[in-house]
């Protein structure tokens, strides 16, 4: 997962990624922990999970980011190796008033990440630079 996460939350990650490969679904239990660890963001995270709006993109250069299709439309793109998302949430909630570990953005691409239930979609190193610059989305 992500060495910027306290180990509760990276625990918490590691048990959904094992119970979800054994059994396709995640126990109450482990919802109500992800409901106590990340707050309100987990539902939300959890719905763009289920809506299927998590794209993982990857290079031929080995780099990966994360797309996430938030709730109103906007597409923002995530950085899970050093923990950061450009959505708003993320800098009010996150960044300025520490509330919460993270948005509902990374959060859904940590728990597609674990569940293994991202899409997937591969782009060029000169596509990923762009997108990685702010230039560009993956389909230019």
């Amino acid at each position: 997962m992500s060495s910027f996460l306290p180990a509760v939350a990276e625990e918490l990650l590691r048990e959904i990624r094992n119970v979800y490969q054994e059994t396709s679904q995640i126990p109450d239990e482990i919802l109500l922990a992800l409901k106590f660890v990340f707050g309100p963001s987990a539902l939300h995270a959890l719905d763009l999970v289920d809506q299927r709006a998590v794209t993982v993109l990857s290079s031929p250069s080995g780099r990966r980011v994360y797309q996430v299709v938030g709730g109103s439309g906007h597409l923002y793109t995530c950085y899970t190796t050093c923990h950061y998302c450009p959505c708003p949430a993320f800098a009010f909630s996150v960044l300025r008033r520490s509330e919460s570990l993270l948005c509902k953005h990374i959060l859904a691409a940590y728990l597609c990440q674990a569940m293994g239930l991202s899409q997937q979609e591969t782009v060029t190193d000169q596509q990923m630079s762009n997108i990685l610059c702010g230039k560009a989305g993956p389909g230019t």
